[in-house]
């Protein structure tokens, strides 16, 4: 080869390495497609708790634990693909979708679902990313290796869309005519509240979304006021 010439293969393994990365973002985001899909009948079907008695909740967990099954099904198949490259450079594409599975089982979780081997399920709640991180079967903030996992951060958005929708879910118990559940999401979002207090978090986004805790706390704290002035707190609690 003369001098100042460059060999052409140089650039055929670019290509070749670019067309790798495209291979992989677009089998992740078939998967993405199928997540997302199964991501909105899980929701559709958690909403439901919003217009159902807590005492006839149990059909609404079954669906919703079924919903969620498939979409382990698919983080599952998303880990395996994943899992043979770095794991941020791909992870801006499934975060999201992440995080929505994430909540789903939260909520699921708080209303009373999502039993596991040795820890039988119990309204009122909440999953710990370790047992989140079980159910979908992946690892959790890995650190040893690079692979496919929960995040701390995932995990943590995930609980803060949890308050927003107990905040919408005390609103709507109190028109089902159960005056009890606003005040036991009243105390289980003001215990959130606190830990996310102690959290010294370095995520922008996490930041600003954990600063919004307050406003929804203060949104129930009024709920359960209302209640207390029309006499319609339970004696027991």
């Amino acid at each position: 080869m003369a001098d100042g010439m460059i060999n052409a293969r140089i650039f055929e393994d670019l290509q070749t390495k670019i067309d790798e990365d495209a291979d992989v973002r677009d089998q992740i985001k078939v998967i993405l497609q199928t997540l997302e899909r199964q991501g909105r009948n899980a929701q559709s079907i958690l909403s439901r708790a919003h217009s159902t008695p807590a005492a006839h909740l149990q059909p609404v967990i079954a669906s919703a634990e079924s919903a969620i099954k498939d979409e382990v099904e698919s983080i599952n198949n998303l880990a395996g693909i994943a899992s043979n490259s770095p794991y941020y450079k791909y992870n801006n594409l499934w975060t999201r979708d992440v995080q929505n599975v994430v909540f789903a089982i939260l909520l699921c979780g708080w209303l009373g679902g999502m039993a596991m081997p040795n820890k039988p399920a119990e309204p009122g709640k909440l999953l710990t990313i370790e047992e989140v991180g079980e159910i979908l079967n992946v690892p959790v903030n890995l650190k040893d290796r690079d692979a496919f996992h929960l995040t701390i951060e995932e995990y943590l958005q995930s609980l803060i869309t949890l308050i927003e929708e107990l905040a919408r879910l005390a609103v709507n118990s109190v028109t089902l005519g159960d005056y009890a559940r606003p005040l036991q999401i009243s105390q289980f979002v003001k215990d959130l509240h606190a830990g996310f207090q102690i959290l010294n978090l370095k995520n922008d986004s996490l930041r600003r979304r954990s600063d919004s805790i307050k406003y929804n706390v203060k949104k129930i704290e009024d709920i359960v006021y209302d209640l207390s002035l029309r006499n319609l707190v339970p004696k027991s609690t």
